[in-house]
């Protein structure tokens, strides 16, 4: 039976070069050995990536979303913290009965106010391992350092809220092209979580959990002494707007697969690969494989290649293949019900993208 490759798959899709895919992972580990790694799902969205993950060294998982944990838990991925606060009935609702479902798993969550903490609270039958947000740099969610021994104070006082240490995210820091301005600023952001930590340990408050970090500034954070782990995501499958980041060493894993459906002009051909295939909001995914041409969204379902103004170019005919570079994974992987693994590109599985679409 003939063996499927790369070039028979239909397009647009995506593919995943499995030796990259591992390398990035065990490169991780390797770099990380100092701290704990639980890599953040929101980026992969599968648990079999994370079963993976898992398989290399991770101590567990973080998802961004309720609904991401209530897969990974399907997929048999038993150690997750979720790293966005819980708000609102349904949610709680959801909590108490993913607890009452998956009894022996280790979930963790986070807050950042009394409000929210308490009601999380009132909605469990029992307790759960909780960590206070710090805001350390991203003005996003979380406490300011100051106020984080008040809230830990207060929550001393609930039944069933287990104080077990603090989260704090520098998510706006990780792609700062310059490697010296990344990690100076990251250090500075360290020192506020450090201040925290401090002031729990001060008050008698239990921190046996420090995480933080993605895949930009992961290394920096865990040179820091209070870092227990860190959440690096991208570094599985990396795109183009890490790759403009200098300092990080993971391979572009994954791309994507796009087919000229159109050459209208001498200066534009068309693909068939746009707004529903790559995501924008870092930008315009790369070509990897078309010299002389830039790729440009022309739509949902169209991508636009546009000649380089007096440079040598690939000569591109209706039906020729161009490979590309994602610009954001997250919110590309996001767009896709699975990838294709391949290696020397034969093609060797199919992995679902099982928590697409999970925003609650």
């Amino acid at each position: 039976m003939d063996r499927t490759r790369i070039e028979d798959l239909d397009t647009p899709c995506l593919v995943v070069d499995l030796r990259l895919f591992e390398a990035n992972v065990a490169l991780c580990m390797e770099r990380l050995a100092g701290v704990d790694v639980r890599p953040h799902l929101k980026t992969a969205k599968s648990p079999v990536v994370a079963r993976r993950l898992l398989d290399a060294g991770a101590v567990g998982v973080c998802v961004a979303k309720l609904g991401e944990a209530e897969v990974m838990l399907e997929g048999g991925i038993d150690d997750i913290l979720i790293t966005t606060e819980l708000v609102g009935p349904g949610k709680l609702r959801r909590l108490v009965e993913l607890r009452e479902r998956w009894p022996e798993a280790k979930v963790q969550v986070v807050v950042d106010s009394w409000e929210g903490a308490s009601r999380l609270n009132d909605a469990l039958p029992g307790p759960i391992e909780t960590l206070i947000e710090v805001n350390v740099a991203q003005n996003r969610c979380g406490v300011e350092p100051a106020a984080a021994v008040a809230l830990a104070d207060r929550l001393a006082g609930l039944d069933h809220l287990e104080l077990v240490g603090l989260q704090g995210y520098e998510g706006n820091l990780q792609h700062i092209r310059d490697l010296d301005e990344r990690r100076w600023r990251c250090d500075r952001a360290m020192q506020r979580l450090a201040r925290a930590v401090g002031d729990l340990r001060e008050g008698g408050h239990r921190v046996d959990v420090v995480t933080t970090g993605g895949t930009g500034t992961a290394e920096f954070c865990a040179r820091h002494e209070i870092v227990t782990e860190v959440q690096p995501g991208s570094f599985t499958f990396m795109d183009a707007d890490y790759a403009d980041t200098s300092g990080i060493p993971y391979a572009n894993a994954l791309t994507a697969l796009a087919t000229v459906i159109s050459h209208p002009t001498t200066n534009r051909a068309m693909v068939d690969a746009g707004l529903k295939t790559l995501s924008n909001d870092s930008g315009h995914a790369r070509l990897t494989d078309a010299p002389g041409w830039t790729y440009e969204h022309a739509g949902d379902e169209h991508g636009a290649l546009i000649a380089v103004p007096e440079s040598e170019r690939r000569k591109l005919e209706v039906g020729d293949r161009v490979t590309l570079v994602p610009s954001h994974i997250d919110t590309t992987l996001n767009l896709h019900d699975f990838v294709y693994v391949h290696q020397d590109g034969e093609v060797l599985a199919q992995w679902a993208i099982a928590a697409r679409g999970k925003v609650q």
